[in-house]
């Protein structure tokens, strides 16, 4: 696929799912697409096709972050500390790279911290730093959860995403120990089914993102610490 072929692709897909998409973006998320590529026929990144890239390839690792990103705004961040006014945003899983890296490229202004346990995934995510340049983006190869229950790191994100990970109980126990008071946690889904909200939890709203197969983002705001509502 050549350049002009991607960006033309990429382009009319973002079109189909009214996302966002600047010239300035193109170039960065050409790279990273045509590093994950590389970096895939060596370690299993994704199981999507890249060599050539299915219309559900460029949806869900470029075009579904893409529209989210309109949802992950400083302003809708809770009120900064005037000694850390950049806001903070965690990605668990990060693995190959999406929805994290097309979701910085969007929303460069937030300081992005991707959590990957795997050795081999995150020296992947490190190189996706360097190659495309992303100022205010590091990589912790550690669990969540080990993260989470470390006192320093607790109160510290203004936002959590999450995809390809199960949205139990756990899971929320452990961001509403990150997240500040009204941060918000935002789970990349398949499917739209309602729920009581989690301890802890509001769910703000849950919109569509991609429609074939359909995608859902669902927002919601840390109301209270996951301990204090036992």
């Amino acid at each position: 696929m050549t350049s002009l072929e991607f960006r033309d692709k990429l382009a009319r897909r973002s079109r189909r799912a009214k996302a966002p998409i600047t010239v300035a973006m193109l170039q960065p998320l050409e790279a990273y697409f045509r590093l994950l590529a590389h970096w895939n026929a060596k370690i299993n990144l994704t199981a999507l096709p890249l060599d050539p890239p299915s219309d559900e390839t460029f949806d869900r690792l470029l075009v579904e972050p893409l529209a989210a990103a309109k949802f992950l705004q400083p302003s809708s961040a809770p009120i900064p500390n005037p000694q850390s006014p950049i806001p903070v945003w965690i990605d668990v899983g990060s693995g190959g790279g999406s929805p994290a890296i097309p979701l910085k490229i969007a929303r460069p202004g937030l300081e992005l911290v991707m959590i990957e346990s795997k050795e081999r995934k995150s020296a992947f995510l490190r190189e996706a730093i360097r190659v495309l340049g992303l100022a205010g983006a590091t990589v912790k190869t550690e669990r969540f959860e080990a993260i989470a229950n470390n006192a320093e790191e607790q109160d510290s994100a203004d936002f959590v995403t999450v995809r390809a990970v199960k949205a139990d109980s756990d899971l929320f126990e452990t961001a509403g120990k990150i997240l500040k008071e009204g941060g918000q946690l935002l789970l990349f889904r398949d499917a739209h089914s309602p729920s009581a909200d989690p301890a802890g939890f509001k769910r703000l709203k849950t919109v569509p993102l991609i429609d074939a197969p359909p995608s859902f983002l669902c927002i919601y705001s840390r109301t209270f610490h996951v301990e204090q509502s036992r």
